[in-house]
């Protein structure tokens, strides 16, 4: 059995910033989740048409700002004019798109902890992973604690891993590719993660143990009830990443 490697990470993780709370992926969002005694981050990065990464989930801009279209066929330049929170409500009316590197210095500067998930506009799977591994590797002090690389695309893992070696990568798992885990499990090791991160309702203790037999972490998202959360404690899980962060207390 392989000996698990520690893990220097909180066990709560706030969801976008501040789950629902605020508009996600922006940076009011994240002060949010810090009021709330959240240490740990999770958001989704993207590449702009001129190489800047950043904060956004979806591929089009309409859902979150008052744009339309592909957001990586723009310039950061016109990124930044969009308003990113007036869609979730007035009071947060304003509020920009900001990059990758403005949240990385707010996480440095406050000595928090980062959860990226490389989220690729489809075809810059590889490309997008590359750049947050160069931006992490410029940018996070080398005697902090690095941030974690999580995506659902293998490429981005491998773009991230080429890039930054030595930042620690994360297998996201939304649905079994065999049924039972053990293909993804298999790519995850080659991918050379410390972790996986599984749709919640996946783990089990079996899978749990499997996972950590090999060396890797457990970590589950988005984990919005109270009696999952104790399940996926009792099971043996490392990590949660949660919308809740008013209900959850990150110190539990």
């Amino acid at each position: 059995m392989t000996t698990l490697a520690a893990w220097p990470y909180p066990r709560w993780v706030a969801h976008r910033g501040a789950g629902k709370l605020a508009p996600e992926n922006t940076l009011v969002a994240f002060r949010m989740g810090a009021t709330y005694g959240y240490r740990m981050f999770e958001c989704d990065a993207k590449l702009s048409q001129d190489g800047v990464l950043f904060l956004m989930h979806d591929t089009d801009l309409k859902r979150t700002t008052n744009g339309t279209g592909t957001g990586s066929d723009r310039t950061m330049g016109e990124l930044a004019q969009f308003d990113a929170g007036a869609w979730h409500s007035r009071s947060f009316a304003g509020e920009p798109l900001p990059t990758l590197e403005a949240l990385a210095r707010w996480c440095i500067a406050n000595h928090l902890h980062l959860n990226v998930e490389i989220k690729p506009t489809p075809g810059q799977e590889e490309l997008t992973g590359k750049a947050t591994g160069e931006l992490m590797q410029r940018l996070w002090p080398r005697d902090a604690v690095p941030p974690l690389f999580t995506s659902f695309k293998p490429d981005s893992l491998r773009g991230a891993r080429a890039s930054a070696p030595h930042i620690p990568r994360g297998l996201l798992v939304d649905k079994f590719a065999d049924g039972t885990g053990e293909a993804d499990t298999r790519i995850a090791l080659e991918l050379g993660c410390v972790a996986m991160v599984l749709n919640h309702a996946l783990w089990s203790a079996e899978l749990v143990e499997r996972v950590h037999a090999a060396g890797m972490r457990c970590s589950s998202y988005t984990v919005n009830d109270e009696w999952e959360a104790r399940r996926l404690i009792d099971i043996g899980t490392d990590s949660i990443i949660t919308d809740r962060v008013d209900l959850f207390s990150p110190a539990s």
